[in-house]
């Protein structure tokens, strides 16, 4: 691996900054996420991916403060998925009575998952679920 090329302080008895340092860069190890560049945004609405959370399932391929195991919540009538959790908020789809919305986030009255396994994502109204039982 070729050395770091970025300038370091020198710490300790040396007074000046090194223009070199003499650590190397270990090989990438599969499945461990590094700081090499950009981030990569997933589609908003099509992976369970947000800023700050993401679920469990993407350990490793998304970089994000937190990750949730999803709640498994029973779809109720007139459940419709959002954008945003508001109730003027664009609606993306009506959701199927009786189906499977994962739970990744609660706030306020609003769940924020995904329909299924790789279904759709967004956010739905608390009381338009029901906890699996």
């Amino acid at each position: 691996m070729p050395p770091l090329s970025a300038r370091i302080f020198a710490f300790g008895e040396a007074p000046a900054l090194a223009t070199e340092d003499s650590y190397t860069r270990p090989p990438r190890i599969d499945g461990l996420l590094a700081m090499t560049g950009p981030s990569v945004t997933a589609d908003p609405g099509c992976l369970p991916v947000r800023g700050d959370l993401a679920h469990i399932k993407l350990a490793g391929l998304y970089f994000v403060p937190h990750y949730a195991v999803p709640m498994p919540h029973v779809v109720l009538d007139g459940a419709v998925l959002q954008v945003m959790s508001r109730a003027d908020a664009e609606a993306i789809r009506d959701l199927p009575s009786g189906d499977t919305f994962n739970v990744l986030d609660m706030a306020g009255n609003w769940a924020w998952g995904q329909l299924g396994e790789d279904g759709q994502v967004g956010y739905v109204a608390l009381d338009a679920l029901k906890a699996h039982s």
